[in-house]
């Protein structure tokens, strides 16, 4: 199992203490989160992408580029990118640079995104945002494949003969779809043989259970290779200390601080008390081995390699937090890595340089980085059974993320 720790770079009171810092320092906080994470040995940091209220993760792509040139080794995730709020073309133009600047430790998670305020401000509706989301990866994942692209499009002029650059540094990258309640992520995600990751936040387990299973049938359905359906899922909160009576005491006041915002904005919570929310949600709050149990428990019903944390206090101090996730990574991660299998492809291995395969650019003919490895091959979307037409298995790429952040009792990343 790999562990990813994530930020939607909420900018609001600490539910604790009621304390608000600057915009700089927030971001401040944010990049030390990463590097943290890395020192750690976390296997991946993500930046949340929102456009409204209380978050100010409205630009990624630079987040994630001052972090990869903090970092060297983790990997760099998108929780998520909205693409139905971007044009692709301009979309893969920001990530393509980046992922040469990251040296190919970039994955995309993508996603609709959630927020009326955000769907306003680019004039998207929800009649049309599936719709959107749809098109938009389509035309993206054609340009980060192919150096020339004809396409025709709903939501943005059309393309004939279009050149996009730079090329990309891996080929193709690997994306997931987030998912937190939607079939229609789901769906596209198994279509094109990606990995999908699930919200897992707001509710307790059967509804994201319920789309993992539908995940895996269309996943079947469209002829590939069962054994190759990654998912990852997220978790509702994390603290963990020696034992679960001072977990508890702990993260209490977090919880009655959550409990407050609801109040505040006349939400009915899910879960209204601390027993219930660590019992029923898929928060990991406890001791370390009442943390293993539960992921194992989360596993049997979804089969899941991946699993996110969140990447900062969140109303916790920052050294009950540091010392939360130095327990995590040395008694609870070595033995999830152990018990829970990896995703089906090298985490740590990276692509060629793109320019390399195509013959063109600067370092043609060279190997770009002494750690490169093999390609990722490209994926076409495979035929429906019966067309006629063969169907090739593919080990994924693709997107998750979680959901409205008013009806999380803690922050999380978000999806469709």
């Amino acid at each position: 199992m790999k562990f990813l720790t994530i930020s939607l770079i909420v900018h609001a009171p600490d539910p604790t203490t009621g304390v608000q810092v600057s915009t700089n320092e927030r971001f401040r906080q944010v990049v030390d989160a990463a590097v943290l994470a890395e020192e750690l040995g976390f296997d991946g940091f993500g930046v949340g992408e929102r456009h409204e209220r209380p978050f100010i993760s409205s630009s990624p792509t630079v987040v994630l580029s001052h972090i990869a040139a903090r970092t060297s080794r983790i990997k760099l995730f998108t929780a998520v990118t909205t693409l139905s709020l971007l044009d692709p073309v301009r979309a893969y133009e920001d990530y393509a640079t980046l992922d040469h600047l990251s040296g190919g430790r970039l994955e995309l998670i993508i996603g609709k995104g959630n927020g009326s305020a955000q769907r306003e401000l680019f004039h998207v509706t929800p009649e049309d945002q599936w719709d959107r989301n749809a098109e938009s990866y389509e035309l993206f994942r054609r340009i980060w494949r192919e150096d020339k692209v004809t396409a025709s499009a709903r939501f943005r002029p059309a393309l004939k003969d279009a050149e996009v650059w730079p090329r990309p540094f891996q080929q193709p990258i690997r994306v997931w779809h987030g998912s937190a309640t939607s079939k229609e992520s789901v769906d596209l995600a198994a279509r094109y043989g990606d990995p999908l990751f699930s919200a897992n936040v707001t509710n307790p387990i059967e509804p994201y259970a319920e789309l993992i299973r539908y995940y895996r049938e269309r996943w079947a359905f469209h002829g590939h290779d069962p054994a190759q359906a990654v998912v990852g899922a997220g978790t509702a909160g994390f603290y963990t200390a020696a034992t679960s009576q001072e977990a508890l005491r702990g993260f209490a006041p977090v919880f009655a601080g959550h409990l407050a915002m609801h109040k505040r904005l006349g939400i009915e919570p899910v879960f209204p008390t601390l027993e219930d929310f660590v019992e029923r949600s898929s928060a990991l709050i406890g001791s370390p081995q009442q943390i293993i149990e539960k992921v194992h428990r989360y596993h049997e019903q979804f089969g899941h390699s991946v699993l996110h944390l969140q990447a900062e206090p969140s109303g916790l101090s920052e050294a009950e937090h540091r010392a939360s996730l130095e327990r995590f990574q040395a008694e609870v991660a070595p033995e999830l890595r152990r018990t829970i299998p990896d995703p089906p492809w090298g985490w740590d291995a990276r692509p060629q340089d793109a320019d390399s395969l195509s013959g063109s650019g600067a370092g043609a003919g060279a190997d770009p980085v002494a750690d490169a490895r093999g390609v990722f091959v490209a994926d076409a979307p495979p035929a429906a059974p019966g067309s006629g037409s063969a169907t090739t298995p593919t080990a994924a790429p693709s997107a998750n993320a979680p959901e409205r952040s008013a009806q999380h009792l803690v922050p999380s990343s978000q999806g469709a």
